[in-house]
Parts: structure tokens; sequence; C-alpha cells
């Protein structure tokens, strides 16, 4: 009998951490013409320009960055996006742990669409699959956690999404955007989400505190460690001064 206890307990165990994780990323491209944004030069401000827009293609975006800058993340494939707002779509996995990242990049002028998505898929809304060799990952409402970058469209725009009013896990959700707890709050809340990391005042949606952030989530830290780690980082690029990164980067509500 206590053979039979042991090898339930490892056999439970082995399978929860052996499970495959997943992580869907949501990127608003900056758009200098269609996003309510302080200009930035032309070339990386061109919203329907992914190879070098400022969030994506450019040295710190979200594709160059986990493609070229880290060599945590493999790029898997590029997979043809069926969404006409989403321009770009990658697959990444880490490599030393079983977890997946699906990146999307949006078209800077479709960036309700973006953040539309990205809420409802916080609500566990709008699951979807993808295989790769052997497995199914789940993306969108379907994925442990949701990331959205980029300009906070909310500043310049409503949303109207109908949420389900209940969800049977909260999702992890993290938001690199200006002022996203004062702004997404209310949506957050109402998807019954889990604000993993979010910002309190003006910042660069930039690829580096991402992958900082994610690394302790695939670490299972808690949301004060994220922070942390957040913070770290952006001081490290952006050269602001620790106790102003500390300051710019929260969790929960």
């Amino acid at each position: 009998m206590r053979v039979f206890l042991l090898f339930s307990f490892l056999f439970c165990s082995l399978t929860s951490f052996g499970q495959t994780r997943t992580i869907h990323v949501f990127v608003a491209l900056c758009d200098n013409v269609n996003q309510g944004i302080v200009p930035v030069p032309q070339k990386i401000g061109n919203g329907q320009d992914p190879k070098n827009n400022l969030y994506w293609g450019a040295g710190y975006g979200v594709k160059t960055f986990f493609k070229v800058k880290t060599k945590d993340w493999q790029l898997v494939r590029t997979i043809a996006p069926k969404d006409f707002h989403v321009l770009e779509r990658l697959l990444f996995k880490h490599v030393s742990k079983d977890v997946y990242m699906l990146a999307d990049a949006y078209d800077g002028a479709e960036i309700k669409q973006s953040i539309e998505h990205f809420l409802r898929s916080s609500n566990g809304q709008i699951p979807a699959q993808i295989k790769e060799k052997d497995k199914i990952l789940n993306f969108g409402g379907g994925a442990d956690l949701l990331a959205y970058v980029g300009h906070d469209g909310l500043m310049d725009f409503n949303v109207n999404i109908t949420y389900k009013e209940s969800v049977s896990k909260p999702k992890d959700v993290m938001i690199l955007a200006c002022y996203s707890k004062s702004y997404f709050s209310p949506e957050i809340e109402k998807a019954n989400a889990n604000p993993v990391l979010w910002t309190t005042h003006l910042m660069a949606p930039e690829a580096y505190t991402l992958k900082a952030a994610i690394d302790g989530w695939m670490r299972n830290e808690s949301g004060k460690q994220i922070d942390e780690r957040a913070a770290q980082s952006y001081h490290k690029y952006q050269k602001c001064g620790i106790r102003g990164a500390r300051n710019l980067f929260t969790t929960g509500f």
C-alpha cells in the first residue's frame, strides 16, 4: 500500500511539473499615424511594417529580442496568421523548459482589436490551438499566461466586451503599456484575471522587461518577485534608477 501511494504521489508530481505551459503575447505595433502617441522616428513608427517596428523588429522589439538577443528562446517557426489584424505570428520555445510562446504582431491601426483580443483571452475566451509535432498547444483563452505590449489604447478609446462571469482558473496577465494599472484595472477585474505585472507611469514597453518577467513566471515566483525582476531589467536598459523602476511596476489589484 505504501509503495502504491508513493508511486501515485511521484506520478502526480511528475505530471504536474512536466506539463507543457503556454504564453500568448499580443503586440500592437507602434504607429505614429493611428495611435495617440508622441511620434517616434518614421522608420520605427510605421504600424504596417513589422520588420522595422519599435515594438517588433527593432533592436528591443519582441521579435528581435527573443529571436536574436537572448539564448533562452528559440524561434520554432513563423505561422501564417488567419486573422487579418495580425501581420506576423511567431512560435517560440524555451530552450530548457517545456514552455511555448506565441507572439502576434498586430497592425498598429488595429490596436483596438489587439486589446480586445487580449482582454477576451484573459477571460478564457477565443481559445486557439496550434499543432507542433506531437503536441497540441493552447493559446488565446487557453494559454497559461497572456501579455499585452504596446501603447495604452484605453487612453484613447473604450472597449465593449461581454465577459464570462465565472472562470475555472484566473488567467495570469502582464500589461506593458503606460499607466496600464489605471486604465486596464476595470477590464481585468471584469475578466476575472490575475494581474501579475502592470505599470503605474509612462514606460517604454520593450522586450527585455517582458523577458525578465516571464523568467520569474516560469519559476512560479510571486508577483512581488516578478515585479522586482521587471524593475531590475528596466533599470539596466533604461538607466532610470532602480527606485524609479521599482515605482513603475506593480502587481495585483
